[in-house]
């Protein structure tokens, strides 16, 4: 092959993956699982009592976080192999007032979010994260894990934690109280943490319900009453009468954050005060698989040009070995 003929060959090869492979198409966000189910919580509502906490470890057969500080009841600070629900404290100046932003405090619940389209799911390679297409509720399977940990990095609320401090630890996090032995949503029941919140604070039910009461709250105002409901909104048993003390934000934390989530949170204090990551509408998995998928696809271009220069060397160098 003479020089000019090389170049050529190769500039349009290369020319054309260039010009192919220069945008990359998110996918659109997965839509909400058909039958999906998930939880309210209403931080307005909540009074820090961590019987979801406890709950929650007797469920999943964990043991309270003692700090050595004396209290007799778990005091885990953040989620962790251990803990898998946790209640968290904003405050400023005296913290007086609840529900106050200015010297006032607020509780705020941490657990898996259960998002719509989860970014866990979409970077484990393994499917050891799954989103269970009925009901939306994205579980971890031990039996298929690896122990890379990507779920970790996939995750914008840093839910999935692993056990450092164990020679065989795993991954944990909040199965919604469905994984493998417990299965408490697919036998009729609800979640322990909504089972036992003694104010609604935290509610179980399909995600289109409570999704209605979320925005019925965001029209009442300070000074209204209101039954609220406990336990499963599709069945509740009771209702919790309480005059609201103070106005919600007019946003559904859930709603469209990265493709929304099954876990919604209301509340009187803006969601950055309460450590939410700032998040866009787009999710985060529907964003990395279109980059990956396009730059697979074009990946092809590049080999099959150089396929294509290899031939037509190997041609030549053979012709140049018979005319000898």
């Amino acid at each position: 092959m003479d020089r000019r003929t090389f170049l050529k060959t190769a500039g349009a090869g290369v020319a054309g993956a260039a010009c192919i492979s220069t945008v990359a198409d998110a996918r659109p966000n997965l839509e909400p699982a058909p039958e999906a189910v998930g939880m309210l919580y209403d931080s307005t509502l909540c009074v820090g009592c961590k019987a979801c906490v406890t709950a929650c470890k007797e469920v999943n057969d964990m043991t309270p976080v003692d700090r050595g500080d004396g209290h007799i009841y778990d005091s885990a600070l953040d989620l962790s192999g251990d803990t898998l629900n946790v209640i968290k404290v904003y405050s400023d100046g005296t913290a007086a007032v609840k529900d106050s932003e200015e010297n006032g405090f607020a509780f705020e619940k941490r657990s898996c979010m259960h998002c719509v389209d989860p970014g866990c799911v979409s970077v484990c390679p393994v499917t050891a994260m799954r989103r269970d297409p009925l009901t939306g509720i994205v579980t971890h399977h031990p039996d298929a894990c690896i122990g890379c940990r990507t779920c970790m990095v996939g995750c914008p609320y840093n839910v999935p934690q692993f056990e450092y401090d164990n020679a065989f630890g795993r991954i944990h996090k909040c199965q919604m109280c469905n994984q493998e032995g417990l299965e408490r949503i697919n036998k009729g029941g609800m979640t322990a943490c909504a089972e036992v919140c003694p104010t609604g604070a935290t509610l179980f039910g399909p995600r289109s319900m409570l999704m209605e009461e979320a925005k019925r709250r965001m029209e009442l105002k300070s000074g209204d009453n209101y039954n609220f409901p406990r336990g499963d909104i599709s069945k509740p048993e009771s209702y919790h009468e309480k005059e609201l003390e103070a106005d919600y934000q007019n946003h559904i934390w859930g709603e469209k954050e990265a493709g929304g989530t099954n876990v919604l949170h209301i509340s009187a204090i803006a969601f950055d005060k309460l450590g939410m990551p700032p998040l866009e509408d787009r999710s985060y998995a529907s964003v990395s698989e279109g980059v990956q998928h396009t730059l697979y696809k074009y990946m092809a271009l590049p080999a099959a040009a150089m396929a294509g220069l290899t031939y037509v060397v190997k041609r030549n160098k053979d012709n140049h070995d018979g005319e000898e």
